[in-house]
């Protein structure tokens, strides 16, 4: 493949991902005013990476791993996007993305191809200390800003606590500080009628 054409396949795919701007998530802005989308998202977690990045349970490789949340959403092009307690769009979640990955990262240049859907893998293996980081910040990102708006999506949708914990059971394996504050932030939205709380004593 010659240089043009390298170059051509590269910004193609460039210009492809700039749809991510256009994908919106059911998580809003911190001051409430719209929801935001994959674009913003992926920025935001990539800037918690470089800044977050020394509470990691294990060393990471902070460009891997800000280029892996960078990259992470990429698929809902094709995809959209599934809300996080959606259970019916969660069971046809995998087999919708891998799809979209198919055809979205087919788009570069060979080399680079591989190498992006490997990073896309690996953060939805979820095993490396790079990808239990990524999606601890893709975990606490939404509630830090659920926190900021007074649970607006929350209670929006009439989420139980018992499913944020659920959805957060391995938060804690990239970065337990982090986790340990949103697990104070979820506590705080509990007892202001924000999260419907559908624990038992026993479990409190």
């Amino acid at each position: 493949m010659g240089t043009e054409e390298r170059l051509e396949k590269q910004l193609d795919f460039i210009l492809e991902v700039d749809k991510c701007k256009q994908i919106f998530r059911q998580t809003y802005l911190s001051d409430g005013s719209r929801k935001e989308n994959d674009a913003e998202h992926s920025w935001h977690l990539a800037l918690m990476c470089a800044l977050l990045g020394e509470y990691a349970n294990e060393p990471i490789d902070k460009l891997r791993t800000m280029t892996m949340v960078l990259i992470h959403d990429i698929i809902e092009i094709d995809a959209g996007d599934t809300y996080a307690y959606d259970e019916a769009g969660n069971a046809t979640k995998r087999e919708r993305e891998v799809k979209a990955a198919d055809r979205i990262f087919s788009l570069l240049p060979k080399d680079q191809a591989a190498y992006m859907r490997e990073i896309w893998e690996e953060f939805e293996a979820g095993e490396t200390p790079e990808a239990k980081f990524a999606l601890t910040m893709d975990k606490v990102q939404p509630l830090l800003l659920n926190d900021a708006t007074g649970g607006r999506a929350w209670r929006e949708h009439g989420i139980r606590v018992s499913q944020v914990l659920k959805r957060n059971e391995k938060t804690a394996e990239g970065a337990v500080k982090l986790w340990e504050h949103a697990a104070g932030l979820i506590e705080k939205n509990v007892e202001l009628g924000n999260l419907r709380d559908d624990r038992s004593k026993e479990e409190t």
